[in-house]
C-alpha cells in the first residue's frame, strides 16, 4: 500500500513537472506577449514592465525562476490584474466552479446509474427503448446548444429560475443539466451492458435457483460486479466536469474558475494560463488515484499492490 502510493505520487510529480515545462515554453513560443495591445506602451515604460516580470532575462533563468516558485507553490502574479496572484484567483473562484461540479457529478452517478438498471431490468421494453433515446440525446447533443435551450424555455418562457449567475440554490438546475447530461447518458449506456451480461451469468442463474430475492441478487451480486466499468469512468468523469465546467459558466454567467481561464487564453495572462492547467492536470490526477483506490472497496479482490506495476 505504501509501495503503491509512493509511486503514484512520484509519478503525479514528475508529469506535473513534464506538463509545467512544456506550458512554459509553449507559451513562450507564441507570438506577442499580454503588454502588446492596440496602443502601443512607450519604449521606456515598456522596458520596464518587461524587466518588471523577468521577460528580459534569457529564457534558462526565466526557466529556473518559475520552477522554483512552483516549488514553493508560488503560481505567480496575473498579468492583467496585477494586484492577484493566480493562487489567490483560484481560491476565490474555483469555489462556484466545484459546488456546480459536485452538483453535476452526484447527478450524473445517481441518474446514469439508475437509468442503466432499469433499462438493464426491462431490456426489450418500451421503458429501455426510451432510456436508450434520452442517451443518445444525452450524448449527441453538445451542452452550448443544451444549455441556451433550457434557458429559452425554462428562464425565459416559463420564468422558472435565473438565465444567469447563481442566485439561489435553485440557479444551480439548468446548468447542473447541462454540465450531466453527457456523463449520464454514458454512465446510463455503460450500466445497462453490463447489468445485461451480469445478469446473464452463472453465478447469477444460481442465486435465483437458490430462492433468493430478485432485489437481493440484483443489489447484492450483479450490481457489485457490473459497477465496476463505472467506477473506472468516474476519474476521469469528475476531471471532465470540473474542466468541463468552462463552457457552462461562460453560458449561465457563473463567475467560476472557468471564466478566468477564458479571460487569461484572451489576454494572454501567461502566469494564469500555466497556472490553471497545472490546477486542472492535478485535479485529473487525484481523481484517477482516487479511482484507483475505489476499486478495492468496491471489489475486495482487486488489491492495490497488484496494480502497481500498472502504476
Amino acid at each position: 500500500m505504501v509501495r503503491y502510493i509512493t509511486v503514484k505520487l512520484l509519478y503525479m510529480l514528475f508529469t506535473l513537472f513534464i506538463l509545467a515545462t512544456a506550458t512554459f515554453f509553449l507559451m513562450k513560443v507564441i507570438p506577442g506577449n499580454p503588454f502588446l495591445g492596440e496602443k502601443k506602451l512607450p519604449t521606456q515604460i515598456y522596458n520596464n514592465i518587461m524587466e518588471k516580470y523577468g521577460f528580459d532575462q534569457p529564457l534558462y533563468k526565466q526557466y529556473l525562476k518559475y520552477m522554483n516558485n512552483l516549488i514553493h507553490f508560488d503560481l505567480g502574479t496575473s498579468m492583467k490584474s496585477t494586484h492577484l496572484t493566480v493562487n489567490k484567483i483560484i481560491h476565490s473562484s474555483f469555489s462556484n466552479s466545484a459546488k456546480l461540479g459536485i452538483a453535476a457529478i452526484i447527478v450524473s452517478i445517481i441518474a446514469g446509474i439508475g437509468l442503466g438498471i432499469i433499462s438493464a431490468l426491462y431490456h426489450g421494453k418500451v421503458i429501455d427503448h426510451f432510456t436508450s433515446i434520452l442517451a443518445v440525446i444525452g450524448v449527441s447533443i453538445p451542452s452550448f446548444v443544451i444549455g441556451p435551450l433550457l434557458q429559452y424555455f425554462l428562464g425565459v418562457k416559463l420564468g422558472w429560475f435565473h438565465v444567469a449567475g447563481l442566485k439561489g440554490p435553485l440557479d444551480y438546475i439548468m446548468p447542473t443539466i447541462t454540465l450531466s447530461a453527457l456523463p449520464i447518458a454514458f454512465i446510463a449506456r455503460l450500466t445497462r451492458s453490463n447489468m445485461i451480461e451480469v445478469m446473464n451469468a452463472e453465478f447469477i442463474k444460481t442465486a435465483k435457483s437458490k430462492g433468493l430475492a430478485k432485489s437481493f441478487i440484483i443489489y447484492h451480486h450483479a450490481l457489485r460486479n457490473a459497477i465496476l466499468p463505472v467506477v473506472t469512468y468516474l476519474g476521469p468523469m469528475t476531471a471532465n466536469i470540473i474542466t468541463g465546467s468552462v463552457v457552462v459558466e461562460a453560458i449561465f454567467g457563473i463567475a467560476g474558475l472557468g471564466k478566468y481561464f477564458i479571460d487569461s487564453v484572451t489576454n494572454r495572462d501567461y502566469t494564469l494560463i500555466m497556472g490553471v492547467t497545472l490546477f486542472y492536470a492535478a485535479i485529473l490526477m487525484i481523481m484517477r488515484f482516487c479511482t484507483d483506490v475505489a476499486y478495492v472497496f468496491v471489489d475486495p479482490r482487486i488489491k492495490l499492490s497488484g496494480r502497481e506495476g500498472n502504476a
